[in-house]
């Protein structure tokens, strides 16, 4: 023990912390002590010779200067802050356990006519120490200890320290139901119809965010003066591999469509679409968050959410296939539901197809979307005099097939990697690269041209056929090709968890919905 825990004035005494004697104290005099421990689990202590014990003796005391130096005596267990120990110079406050049931005690140090008295920091620290060396089970510990200081906070403290305390209480705890009512009150004033429309917000701020830009074609250019893109060196190995796939490509081109699109919501009463909302100079507002705010009110600009995809001619009468998710394309934007319960619906603004080698575009409608499965069929009946369309094919793969997938995959972007830096330069000098617009200027310079890829069938089952053929968005919907040049599936999604590896849904599926629109199929 250091020299500054006491002196030789002070005297020591054993405080019980535990046990049915807890909240007594057994003073410590004489120079060698002996401690007993009963069957009912109390301490008793007596000087060497004065008193025999009438139980075994558990652990001896021996005057150390200003202090005691215990030891264990024979075989029973002595516990120290938690540590068993054979002997140790006891220091102020430490917490002694005599064998594995004895109660757990306190060791203190009192000046000479002192009297034991316990404050509110007492009683916590014995709480928090009990807890801490016990050896109990943490449930009961933290148990034992709540309860001991309820007990020793309601009767060891006087009535008007209690009293307020509890005052402090109910005033803190009627402070915090206010603080909790004023700040529900403020989050429901914040959260108006602006705020609920953040999601369909956030997705148009994405949608500006992947518009094209200055710097884009700049990067597009710089690329090209080293090397083709990805997507055009691929499409040439493709086509010198083999003469079968560059025949199946060619023969397919002309049937797969790229669709571009966009869609926002509108009030069903009113029929008012959701807009910008702008200030006195018409420009837009926005939220301290950075999204746009949005209105059914005033005459700012529509909201319209962009999107592209794949589609392919099925037959002669227009008919053409995709995924429903690619005509549908709200299903998966996030604030659908929001929106949907303040009384508006989703519409589709404008809804184009472009075929290679025809420059200008054309009107897509819904036809028919799946119920079962992510395919829908659209319409074009102002193309179809002359286009080929696709056969699906009678024969299932199997697992280790070759085929072709066709499509748009990123959209514009892969388009405009091929299209070289003349035509870059020239969407840069006319401002050129709104979303239409870059689509209208790739159509008339007939770069409007699906990209391929070749792969394998790795897996079949009922409801997907599984290749690792190269696609990503904007491919979906495209047709998966087989040797011969039929469609075997249609392209739906990657699979990431797999390497790339992407899935189809087998024709069987679009065999059905043709027949439920009541189309022709060969």
């Amino acid at each position: 023990m250091t020299g500054a825990a006491v002196d030789e004035s002070a005297t020591a005494s054993l405080e019980i912390l535990t046990g049915p004697a807890r909240g007594t104290a057994s003073w410590l005099t004489g120079p060698t002590l002996e401690v007993s421990l009963n069957e009912a689990d109390m301490i008793r202590v007596a000087e060497v010779g004065s008193n025999p014990l009438e139980n075994g003796v558990v652990a001896r005391l021996h005057r150390s200067g200003a202090s005691y130096e215990i030891e264990a005596f024979e075989e029973t267990p002595l516990w120290i802050n938690g540590e068993r120990i054979e002997s140790k110079q006891l220091e102020q406050r430490d917490l002694i356990e005599f064998g594995d049931k004895g109660p757990l005690s306190r060791y203190r140090m009192h000046r000479q006519g002192g009297r034991l008295r316990r404050s509110l920091g007492d009683m916590l620290d014995d709480a928090i120490d009990y807890t801490r060396v016990s050896r109990q089970p943490w449930r009961a510990r933290w148990q034992r200890a709540l309860g001991d200081f309820s007990h020793d906070f309601a009767f060891e403290t006087t009535v008007l320290f209690r009293m307020t305390v509890v005052i402090a209480l109910v005033i803190l705890g009627i402070i915090a139901y206010q603080q909790y009512r004023a700040g529900m009150t403020l989050q429901q004033q914040a959260e108006t119809s602006a705020h609920q429309l953040e999601d369909f917000a956030r997705n148009l701020t994405r949608t500006k965010e992947e518009a094209l830009r200055p710097a884009d074609l700049n990067r597009l250019r710089q690329e090209l003066r080293h090397s083709l893109s990805a997507a055009a060196e691929r499409l040439e190995q493709l086509e010198k591999r083999s003469e079968a796939s560059t025949r199946v490509i060619a023969e397919a081109t002309r049937s797969i469509v790229f669709l571009q699109g966009s869609y926002g919501f509108r009030d069903i009463e009113s029929k008012r679409m959701l807009r910008y909302q702008t200030d006195a100079d018409g420009r837009p507002l926005f939220s301290l968050r950075g999204q746009p705010l949005l209105t059914l009110e005033g005459e700012g600009e529509i909201a319209r959410r962009e999107f592209t995809g794949t589609a392919f001619l099925v037959n002669n009468k227009g008919a053409l296939l995709t995924n429903r998710h690619v005509a549908l394309p709200w299903e998966d934007d996030t604030s659908l539901e929001a929106l949907m319960a303040q009384g508006m619906e989703p519409v589709i603004n404008r809804f184009l197809g472009y075929v290679p080698d025809i420059e200008r575009a054309f009107p897509v409608e819904l036809l028919k979307a799946s119920e079962e499965t992510d395919l829908a069929l659209l319409t074009c009946n102002q193309v179809v005099s002359d286009l080929p369309y696709l056969k699906l094919s009678n024969r299932p793969p199997q697992p280790g097939d070759e085929v072709i997938v066709m499509g748009y995959p990123t959209g514009l972007r892969a388009m405009l990697a091929q299209t070289g830096d003349s035509f870059l330069a020239e969407l840069q000098q006319d401002d050129s690269l709104g979303f239409w617009e870059v689509a209208e200027r790739l159509s008339r310079a007939r770069f409007i041209r699906p990209l391929a890829s070749r792969g394998i069938v790795g897996q079949i089952s009922e409801a997907t056929v599984v290749y690792d053929a190269d696609t990503t968005h904007g491919g979906s919907g495209g047709p998966v090709l087989d040797i011969n040049g039929e469609a075997i599936a249609i392209n739906t999604a990657i699979i990431p968890e797999y390497g790339g590896s992407n899935f189809g849904l087998p024709v069987v599926y679009a065999r059905r919905l043709l027949l439920e629109a009541g189309l022709e199929v060969e």
